[in-house]
């Protein structure tokens, strides 16, 4: 057994402890074994079961959910301090210098009217501060391990607040849609043909200003919604 003192309230701190406990010497075989890409989805899990819990109003289940989510985050650290010394105060540093830069309108003397404004700083600030000097540079810089739909999402945003048009109006790209439709009868790639299907499908969802991941989360509760009413369920 670890030497450990029970308590009736832990903290952050605690929780660093613990993680180092089970991934040191006589903790957990299993922690100990863990990388970053072995427990890389566990963080995307956690992170879109606290995203559930905000959906549904459960505070309680929301604490649980966000202790989770900070779990992995000190679960990562401990095991980068391994590889190269980072520190959770040292992620923390980075996050607050961050914050503090982003938001000039607070911490510095920058004057803004409206949440517009500060959105338009935040961007560009943001380019400034990762070196994003074209828009390919801006496009690339949307996660690619965010879900598809988001993503597309998320790129025709940026890339019309960069002067790109994705589509004009609705009309526009419903004629957008029907023609990656039309020309999918004989595709010589059925994943470009399906993908750019569903690109113009995104484009359209916005245009009509619809989120296109909750649009197909309401059309799959849909559908399963008509299969327990078909089995009587």
């Amino acid at each position: 057994m670890v030497d450990f003192m029970h308590k009736d309230f832990y903290n952050v701190g605690d929780l660093v402890q613990i993680v180092d406990l089970l991934r040191g010497p006589g903790g957990c075989p299993w922690d100990r074994e863990q990388t970053h890409a072995s427990i890389r989805k566990d963080l995307l899990e956690e992170a879109y079961e606290a995203a559930d819990a905000i959906d549904t109003g459960n505070l309680d289940n929301l604490k649980e959910e966000l202790g989770d989510v900070l779990l992995q985050v000190v679960f990562h650290t401990s095991i980068e301090r391994e590889l190269s010394g980072l520190t959770l105060d040292q992620v923390a540093d980075g996050i607050c210098k961050k914050l503090i830069f982003r938001h000039p309108h607070v911490f510095g003397c920058v004057q803004v009217e409206n949440t517009a404004e500060v959105l338009t700083n935040w961007e560009a600030l943001k380019k400034q501060e990762k070196g994003q000097r074209t828009r390919t540079d801006v496009l690339r810089a949307v996660a690619r391990a965010l879900p598809a739909l988001w993503r597309a999402e998320k790129v025709q945003k940026k890339a019309e607040k960069a002067g790109l048009t994705v589509g004009s109006d609705v009309q526009t790209r419903r004629g957008i849609l029907t023609e990656r439709v039309a020309a999918t009868e004989n595709p010589d790639d059925a994943e470009r043909a399906v993908g750019q299907m569903l690109f113009a499908a995104v484009s359209l969802a916005r245009a009509m200003g619809v989120d296109p991941e909750k649009a197909l989360t309401r059309a799959t509760d849909e559908f399963i919604d008509t299969v327990a009413q078909y089995e009587g369920t």
